[in-house]
């Protein structure tokens, strides 16, 4: 039984096309683009592709949550306060910046990896 009453139409699509990030990457960047940018809490969500040595050296992150899924590979997260941790395909970590973070995301191993990335805004109480 389904609890789908009636079907939604879709409203609109598009084709979220590759672009550069980080160092080499590419990611398609559906939420956050200038098509869809209005999606509080929501910020980005990308499908990323990455090989060694590219990746997304030591960047910062303040105010809102991090969700990564790995589909293929795997990738090594470490941040400025030493933490370190490698997530492999069907892996999720899930990161709160809140004050802020620099961290680095990178190729664990050879080949492609690939992943799905959400931004989660904070709510203003727990930015800081």
């Amino acid at each position: 039984m389904s609890i789908v009453r009636e079907p939604r139409s879709i409203a609109r699509n598009f084709l979220a096309r590759p672009q550069q990030e980080g160092l080499g990457a590419v990611v398609r960047r559906s939420i956050g683009r200038f098509e869809l940018r209005y999606f509080d809490p929501f910020i980005v969500l990308d499908e990323f592709s990455v090989s060694a040595p590219a990746g997304f050296p030591d960047h910062p992150h303040r105010g809102f949550e991090t969700v990564t899924y790995m589909l293929q590979g795997a990738v090594t997260h470490e941040d400025f306060d030493g933490h370190k941790g490698t997530i492999k395909a069907g892996d999720l970590q899930w990161m709160t910046a809140g004050r802020g973070v620099v961290h680095s995301e990178m190729p664990a191993t050879e080949g492609i990896q690939k992943g799905l990335q959400l931004w989660i805004n904070l709510s203003s109480k727990n930015k800081m």
